[in-house]
């Protein structure tokens, strides 16, 4: 009876998705939001130049100094508004930058 309902429901789906895409391929699904949506989305949000971009806001954010040479990055301080936890190595002279949310770290040598 189980494998009655999987067939019966994969039926249903592949008639789902040629109804949507016009094929029963499933790397079609991608089609469904085409670079036109994309390209006007970014469009729309770059109109208003009175707003700085993420990344301009984030480089306003002096590089931060720490003793260590491993800083542990959450990307904020509420683990519900941070990212997962990302071990930076501060070995390099130059800021070492969080992959997640491009905060800047620095080793702060006291010699």
């Amino acid at each position: 009876m189980a494998a009655f309902g999987r067939r019966n429901g994969l039926t249903m789906a592949t008639q789902l998705m040629k109804t949507i895409t016009g094929s029963s391929n499933s790397r079609s699904l991608c089609g469904i939001v085409n670079s036109e949506v994309i390209t006007s989305h970014t469009a729309k949000w770059m109109q208003d130049t009175s707003k700085k971009s993420p990344m301009e806001l984030i480089n306003e954010v002096p590089p931060i100094k720490v003793d260590n040479r491993i800083v542990a990055c959450e990307g904020d301080n509420n683990p519900a508004l941070g990212h997962p936890i990302e071990f930076i190595c501060l070995d390099k002279e130059e800021p070492a930058v969080c992959k997640y949310c491009g905060l800047r770290y620095v080793q702060d040598h006291h010699h």
